[in-house]
């Protein structure tokens, strides 16, 4: 599915969802964006597989306990209540797509664990609420979209809810296994039951784009890049 998608844009996966008759679908608030961008590389696009995670706010004590040290309560609200307990079935490709609370300011991603879920085979995150840590995530190099940045950590703030079941992001349904692509237009959610459809009517469209913008490159004596070969 994702050979499908390589190279694709949103625009392009946006007008193939019209041609399935499904205008409009799949489009993320575009207040949900990219944290970071690299206009030479491109790298902060992707094109992956949803495995979704979802997170709400906590009604438990936001602090220890008279005489517990905060560590040990930290710890144990991490590993209790607020765990990423999805990094146990990341594969390469997979999004990870975070539903969290986006009232609160709540750092659930972070320089370190999102490079940990990169280094499992992730090719990005998408959150609906915030991530800090957001100038070492774009030295990373690691994908990620999100609403706003965030600075509080997770214990406190948020819990679990649940892994791998559909959720909500952006106005968007994302259900596990969806394909999710982004880039600096936004990011887009196709279902996967239309998805190699809309791929290949995507493909059509992107190659007579580049097709057109390369015979304008080349009149006006514009060197190629990557975009139009």
């Amino acid at each position: 599915m994702l050979k499908l998608y390589e190279g694709l844009r949103v625009a392009d996966v946006s007008d193939g969802m019209d041609m399935v008759g499904l205008p409009g679908t799949g489009l993320v608030d575009p207040a949900i964006h990219a944290d970071w961008t690299d206009l030479d590389s491109l790298r902060h696009a992707f094109r992956g597989i949803a495995l979704t995670a979802r997170y709400v706010p906590t009604q438990r004590l936001s602090h220890p306990a008279a005489g517990e040290e905060f560590q040990k309560w930290e710890g144990n609200f991490y590993n209790t209540y607020s765990s990423e307990a999805f990094t146990q079935i990341i594969r390469p490709g997979h999004v990870i797509v975070i539903d969290d609370v986006e009232e609160k300011d709540i750092g659930s991603i972070g320089s370190n664990n999102i490079l940990n879920w990169h280094s499992k085979g992730a090719v990005g995150v998408v959150t609906d609420a915030c991530a800090r840590d957001t100038d070492e995530v774009a030295k990373e190099n690691v994908p990620l979209y999100l609403r706003k940045k965030g600075r509080g950590i997770r214990p406190g703030r948020n819990e679990l809810e649940s892994v791998n079941l559909p959720l909500v992001i952006g106005g968007v349904l994302v259900c596990p296994g969806d394909v999710v692509v982004a880039d600096g237009d936004g990011v887009i959610v196709v279902p996967r039951v239309v998805a190699a459809e809309v791929a290949r009517q995507a493909r059509m469209i992107l190659d007579k784009d580049k097709n057109a913008r390369r015979n304008l490159y080349e009149k006006l004596g514009m060197p190629l890049d990557r975009t139009v070969k």
